[in-house]
């Protein structure tokens, strides 16, 4: 393996190239020592022979990015033997580049539904052939459960309500569920295409949008990487603006979930509270940088929006009066006989179990896994600010709706804290392309878990890969594995104390 090379960001994030045998050599010994699959991707040459697979793990606090060049139909090592979560990261590889995990168990196409001309891959080509045909498969091949009562019920890709499209096949017996096998990937929307068509000063905006629920942590993760690749930090003050809207879409989400938590187990008190608390949220967002969900206002060089003295006031009331409101909540869904035995011992996901699966985020702390880019490694300005981590280790509803009200509190102090302590200074800096060929990487801890943008640039200043990785990459796996044992009737209680993101996912 080559010497891995820090990248000039606020953490800890390397980057290096490896044979075939130091592929997998890595990947095992990160296992051995304890550390979790980030993403894996892959990306095209200039030539359009060559192609790289590239993953990045992290190992105590530090993130590696390691690439493995290949030559034109060449695959790479399965990972997905180690790291389970690799798999459907491979087969997504494959359907946009035509990448393949060689001697993988699992090839069957995730992104592409048969829609697609044959042998055209998204991200490599950029038309499809003339007279190019798509064949449409008459079934995806779900894998079957056999034996005397088993019966399947397909759920989507369509749903009654406005959430995105994808499909669940349930195989049970009664009402117990047996298994859940997930088919995802109908909202892919060439994001990943669409960034190689834009200045790399502009592409933040279209970070932003990758999902909309954590527009901030995307477009931060993306700056990050931009900035990285540049060789240069947004200013102290633009730092921690950043965190205060990271902190306030970190709320926001968790006041909606906590919401939807108690109406799917029928306390539509609960909806009724935390979307009102919700409301009032992000009109002051909208008053404070002037859109509900803080679009746009993360820029390459530091942020597009600096709130009066007078603002950040109000900020820090509405903490104040959440904060108690939030209490009086927790206490009327700690107390609810209704409500805990929907929540107790449902959707049980244990801590060796998220472990192997590599369960991340806030569903991975509410299953013991103790990981918060916050805390460990931190970065400016939360290496100021003592963040304090919000883990449980029952790994069921109860956990996932405990570690969100515990981080909802925690951002209500950040958020004080921040708007207490922001230093003085400018915004944004101007940032120059370099005139060469460079490699930038952002890492963020959205609501949901850990936001990963890889980015090449070329050395005419253009984007020739950035890769955006969505925390739910790991965790809807895991989600088909805590609804085993389950009734049906309590999969959309699980399916939303994960709340995992199809658009983050079908990019």
């Amino acid at each position: 393996m080559s010497m891995l090379v820090p990248l000039p960001t606020p953490l800890p994030i390397r980057h290096g190239v490896v044979d075939r045998e130091g592929w997998l050599a890595v990947a095992r010994d990160v296992l051995d020592s304890g550390g979790r699959l980030v993403s894996l991707w892959g990306s095209q040459r200039p030539s359009g022979a060559v192609a790289c697979a590239a993953y990045a793990f992290s190992v105590e606090g530090t993130l590696a990015w390691i690439e493995l060049p290949l030559a034109a139909g060449d695959g790479y090592p399965d990972l997905a033997g180690l790291f389970p979560a690799a798999a459907r990261m491979q087969r997504a590889t494959m359907d946009l580049l035509g990448i393949a995990a060689a001697a993988a168990l699992d090839a069957r196409p995730w992104l592409d539904h048969g829609l697609w001309p044959l042998q055209w891959r998204a991200l490599r080509d950029h038309a499809a052939p003339p007279g190019a045909t798509a064949e449409l498969p008459s079934d995806y091949p779900f894998v079957r459960v056999k034996g005397d009562g088993v019966h399947e019920i397909a759920v989507g890709p369509v749903h009654a309500g406005i959430i995105e499209p994808g499909h669940f096949r349930f195989s049970v017996v009664g009402e117990k569920v047996l298994r859940l096998e997930q088919h995802l990937g109908y909202v892919h929307k060439g994001i990943e295409r669409r960034f190689t068509e834009l200045a790399p000063h502009d592409a933040y905006r279209l970070a932003g949008r990758v999902s909309g629920d954590s527009t901030v942590a995307y477009a931060w993760a993306y700056c990050m990487a931009l900035e990285s690749a540049v060789g240069c930090e947004a200013p102290p003050r633009a730092s921690w603006l950043r965190a205060l809207m990271l902190e306030r879409e970190r709320v926001a989400n968790h006041l909606g979930d906590l919401g939807a938590l108690g109406n799917d187990a029928a306390l539509g008190f609960g909806l009724a509270q935390f979307s009102r608390l919700r409301e009032d949220w992000q009109r002051l967002s909208f008053d404070a940088f002037g859109h509900r969900l803080m679009m746009d206002c993360i820029v390459p060089g530091g942020v597009a929006v600096d709130p009066d003295r007078s603002l950040l006031d109000g900020l820090s009331r509405q903490c104040a009066a959440i904060e108690v409101e939030l209490l009086t909540l927790r206490a009327v869904y700690d107390e609810h006989a209704g409500l805990q035995d929907r929540f107790i011992a449902t959707g049980v996901v244990a801590p060796k179990l998220a472990a192997q699966l590599g369960l991340t985020g806030l569903a991975g702390r509410a299953s013991g896994q103790a990981w918060d880019l916050r805390c460990n490694p931190s970065h400016p300005p939360y290496d100021q600010l003592d963040v304090t981590m919000a883990t449980h280790r029952n790994g069921d509803v109860a956990a996932r709706v405990a570690v969100r009200f515990d981080e909802a509190m925690e951002s209500l102090r950040l958020i004080r804290a921040i708007c207490a302590e922001l230093p003085e200074g400018a915004v944004r800096d101007d940032l120059e392309l370099p005139a060469r060929e460079a490699v930038g990487a952002g890492w963020i801890e959205g609501w949901r878990g850990e936001v990963f943008v890889a980015l090449e640039l070329t050395a005419d200043g253009r984007i020739r890969r950035c890769h955006c990785h969505d925390p739910s990459w790991q965790n809807w796996p895991v989600l088909e594995h805590a609804v085993i044992g389950n009734i049906v009737p309590d999969f959309p209680l699980i399916n939303k104390s994960f709340n995992l993101s199809y658009s983050g996912h079908d990019l």
